[in-house]
Order: C-alpha cells, then structure tokens, then sequence
C-alpha cells in the first residue's frame, strides 16, 4: 500500500517589494506630517519639512499626495475617522447614553496619554471645521443629542452643550500631557496647588456628565464602570 502523499506546502503570498516601500514611504511621511502639523498646525508646515522628516526624496512626496491639503485630509480621517469608528464600536452595545459620553471621554484621554502626538493633533485641529463636521466632533453631537432625546440629559442649547463638552476633553487633554501623566513637563505643578491627577479620564467624564443634567452621585456612578476593551488594531494608526 502507498503512503499517502503529503501535500506540498503552499508558499505565502508575499508584497511585491515595490509595493512595500510604497506603503511604507507613505507611512514615514503621514508620520512626520502628524508630528509637524501636532506642533505647528497645517499652515505652519512646508511639504520640504514633512519630506525632510521622513527622510524622503521631495519629488516622492506627489506620488502619495496631490498637496499638503492632501496629507493634512489623510491625517484627519487615519487619526480621527478611525479612532470615531473604533468608538463606536466599543459603545454598540451600550444602551445608557450617558456611559456612551463617559466611555468616549475617558478612551480619547487615555489615548491621548498612550499616544502624546496625537493628542497635541488633537487640541490643535478640535474645533476646526474638519472636525465639528465629521470624526470625533460629529459623533458627539449625536451622542448629545440622543442623550436628549432619551431625556438622559437636560441641556437647553444643544450646540453649547457640545461646545462645552468638547472644549472640556481638549483641556482634559492639555492637561493631562502638561500636568497629569508620568513625566509630564509640569507634573509638578498638581502638587503645588493641591489638586490630584488620579483617576483623571474619569473624574473628566464625571464633570461633563453633570454638565450634561446628571446629578453628581449618579454621574460618579457611570463614570466608575468598567471601560470596554479596546482592539488593539483599532488604536494603530
């Protein structure tokens, strides 16, 4: 009787090399686009700076993005869009939308503090018209406003509620870079005024919570739970 015949093992399909550097060229110059734009906004930065950064030819730069307008729209929807949509799905199966605020918050904080450039990104570019349209800004004005209409919360003008909200997380941000996490620039300062930086994404969503309409006691409460997990391929950027 003939032994069976093992099968060949099938070779894995490998990038070509050309389209490897290509991604990764790409990648190298979405990078120093976010470090440059964190620091100094999109208008502050030359495409010879982002190019220089990455370490790549300046000519290579119009081989991934038509102009800076480009790279700038990229970072916003890799950094923002993406972070949204893993928010969203980490509160699909939460029905409270006060612990929807609350989860939101206190992942963008954490990110934040995992992810400095990011959250300098973050600050710079809330408010601008990118971002109170679509990504972070967009889901929060739905998520205020299901609060609303579920009657969760109680605010008598909807886009001032946003306003302060949003404005709320952008300081908790800034905070957290410059006074708040290990190593910060002034952590220091905390402890000269007697305020404390622990438990600070929550104590951030319980703040906002209340500002939203909850009571104190109850907005502690949802800010307390636990957060869900987040898929660590979500959090790449």
């Amino acid at each position: 009787m003939a032994a069976p015949v093992t099968p060949a093992p099938v070779a894995e399909e490998r990038e070509p090399r050309g389209a490897r550097r290509k991604r990764e060229t790409r990648a190298r110059l979405l990078d120093a686009a976010l470090r440059l734009m964190a620091e100094k906004g999109m208008e502050g930065v030359a495409i010879n700076e982002i190019t220089e950064a990455a370490d790549v030819g300046f000519g290579s730069f119009y081989n991934h993005f038509e102009s800076k307008e480009a790279i700038y729209t990229t970072l916003v929807d890799n950094v923002f869009e993406e972070f949204a949509d893993m928010l969203d799905r980490l509160a699909s199966g939460i029905a409270d939308p006060a612990e929807v605020i609350s989860v939101s918050v206190r992942h963008t904080v954490l990110r934040a503090r995992r992810d400095p450039v990011w959250g300098r990104f973050l600050i710079r570019e809330g408010f601008s018209a990118q971002m109170i349209s679509r990504g972070l800004g967009q889901r929060l004005l739905r998520d205020i406003g299901n609060g609303i209409a579920a009657k969760r919360f109680v605010v008598a003008d909807p886009f001032i509620g946003f306003l302060a909200v949003g404005g709320t997380v952008l300081s908790a941000i800034a905070a957290e870079l410059n006074f708040v996490a290990p190593g910060a620039p002034a952590a220091g300062v905390l402890e000269e005024y007697g305020f404390s930086g622990e438990h600070f994404p929550e104590r951030t969503a319980a703040m906002l919570l209340q500002t939203l309409g909850l009571k104190r006691a109850e907005a502690e409460k949802v800010a307390a739970r636990p957060l869900p997990v987040v898929e660590e391929a979500a959090e790449e950027r």
